[in-house]
């Protein structure tokens, strides 16, 4: 384990913020040399003072916008392996919590395991996923996972979740219900033997009929949703930024009835899930800045840095969006993006 004192985290959250974390313990990840060293390090994690300060487990900080330096300790997992298996009727992979989303998903594409291609171009971890149950394009991280094994940050234990034991909601789980107590280092995921595409989502199966693709293979898919997103989305590269800002809001079906009514126009999902980005566009918002954060573009859904950008000036521009998208629709926003 490696433990560094007054660190900068400007390169450790994808909104590129300046800030500094008083101290962040690096734990080296399991290789398949060492299936165990993972667990040597919590080990002397435990012994260590980190429960005496405020304490955060991160992965990419590719949803966490820092208001000001954090005065704890941040603990972020070190490189991950990953192996296959073909059990019963299911493909499955096992992953270390660090790897990234989509090498997931390019591992699966590339095994021909079948079910998480439309979850392609997402940033951020597998196990920072897990914790917000990711979706995109008509699939939810939670439709593949297996087991999750996570260690218990106050007593020590280690355990083994299954699905259902995970809680998962809609951008929500029970890793994120309770935050700061379990450390996830391994998912399992399983996967379909037989692919079919799930083009539930409007967009996809209409960027999929324009290209004149009727019966579109994984890795069509895989290449029309990244190619979506990255049309919407700032490039990381250029414009820092956490993605999807707000939640979709979910309202009863007495208000969504009524808000069709007096906007024809405005897209009601299944479950009355109303979209974020289309009630903060309706509100004038897309495009437009406040200091040095602003709308993007593209999306409105998404919050982004425009150059030297604090904390505080993200959380200051998305509470005057609420505010407006409240005023107007009576609806609340809620952050999808964690304020630290």
């Amino acid at each position: 384990m490696e433990i560094y004192d007054n660190y900068s985290l400007k390169g450790l959250n994808t909104f590129g913020i300046d800030v500094k974390a008083r101290r962040i313990l690096f734990l080296r990840g399991s290789t398949l040399d060492e299936p165990f060293r993972f667990l040597y390090d919590v080990e002397e994690l435990l012994k260590s003072d980190f429960r005496e300060h405020p304490y955060m487990v991160i992965g990419e900080g590719s949803n966490l916008v820092f208001t000001k330096d954090y005065e704890g300790s941040l603990i972020k997992i070190g490189e991950a392996v990953f192996h296959g298996g073909d059990e019963g009727g299911y493909k499955y992979l096992t992953v270390g919590a660090r790897m990234l989303t989509d090498e997931v998903v390019r591992l699966s594409v590339g095994y021909k395991y079948y079910g998480m291609e439309n979850l392609s171009a997402i940033p951020g971890n597998i196990g920072a996923a897990v914790v917000q149950n990711v979706g995109a394009y008509g699939v939810e991280l939670k439709d593949l996972v297996e087991t999750v094994d996570a260690v218990d940050l106050l007593s020590g234990d280690q355990r083994s979740f299954s699905a259902a034991e995970c809680a998962f909601g809609y951008r929500t789980s029970l890793f994120k219900q309770q935050a700061g107590r379990w450390l996830i280092w391994r998912v399992k995921l399983r996967f379909s033997k037989e692919f079919k595409p799930i083009l539930t989502y409007k967009a996809l199966a209409d960027e999929l009929q324009r290209r004149g693709i009727g019966d579109p293979s994984q890795q069509q898919v895989r290449d029309v949703v990244t190619e979506l997103r990255w049309s919407k989305l700032p490039r990381p590269e250029e414009y820092g930024s956490a993605g999807s800002f707000f939640k979709n809001p979910v309202v009863d079906e007495a208000t969504a009835t009524a808000l069709k009514k007096e906007y024809p126009d405005m897209p009601v999902y299944p479950g009355n899930k109303l979209s974020a980005g289309w009630l903060i566009d309706q509100c004038g918002w897309k495009g437009k800045t406040m200091g040095r954060a602003g709308v993007w573009p593209k999306q409105a859904l998404v919050l982004y840095n425009t150059g030297g950008c604090s904390g505080e000036e993200v959380v200051v521009l998305a509470r005057v969006v609420q505010e407006d998208v409240k005023r107007k629709f009576g609806v609340a926003l809620d952050p999808e993006a964690i304020i630290v």
